[in-house]
């Protein structure tokens, strides 16, 4: 993907990701396929969650739009078992019969929104896409983290002690006494750890220390 495109909903559309729909009423199941659809969507309905988890195995990733109260197992219950499961899916939850509390749940098992029907196709629209960006946002935040990773990992062990003693504000002649090294060695592994990290100051290099630590 296009890193110019991470903070644009409309980009991340074209990328088609996936919309998993679990409702127990077709009226709504229809309706907002199409709708989604029109707007770009890959469209995935199920009519109960038990549907869902049966066919779990071959979706991959995707947004949840998931109806709370349905014949069988409820929407909660269902949240309730990807967790267990470890199965990490943006989940928007609809119902006709919300209520605070209800809603409290949903948020606190990991829900990213809750909207009472009825509600409009623009409202779910925005929600959607509120959160193929926050989640492409993650995800790139991901990939920095294990490019930097990637990068201390290359340090040798004596870089890495010296990368410890440079974000600590330690000096080179300071290093050297405790590394028993000359300070000429301590010059040349601050470069390499620079280098290595690229890293354009010192303050560029305590961030990724923080990051790494």
């Amino acid at each position: 993907m296009d890193v110019r495109c991470l903070m644009d909903a409309r980009c991340l559309m074209d990328e088609k990701w996936p919309v998993f729909l679990v409702d127990d009423d077709v009226a709504v199941r229809d309706a907002l396929s199409i709708y989604l659809e029109g707007m770009g969507f890959t469209v995935r309905t199920f009519a109960s969650a038990e549907a869902f988890l049966q066919g779990l195995g071959g979706l991959g990733y995707g947004v949840l739009v998931l109806d709370q109260r349905m014949t069988g197992m409820s929407g909660l219950e269902l949240q309730s078992e990807l967790n267990e499961r470890g199965v990490q899916l943006p989940t928007i939850f609809i119902t006709g019969h919300g209520d605070v509390p209800m809603s409290v749940k949903a948020m606190k098992a990991g829900a990213a929104d809750f909207l009472e029907k009825p509600f409009r196709n623009s409202d779910l629209l925005a929600s959607i896409e509120q959160l193929l960006v926050q989640d492409a946002a993650r995800m790139e935040e991901i990939r920095l983290q294990a490019r930097l990773t990637a990068k201390h990992n290359r340090l040798t062990p004596r870089e890495k002690q010296v990368m410890e003693c440079i974000v600590r504000g330690m000096s080179n002649k300071n290093i050297a006494e405790l590394l028993k090294v000359s300070i000429r060695t301590v010059e040349v592994h601050r470069r390499r750890v620079m280098e290595k990290m690229d890293a354009a100051s010192l303050p560029d290099l305590v961030r990724m220390a923080d990051a790494c630590a």
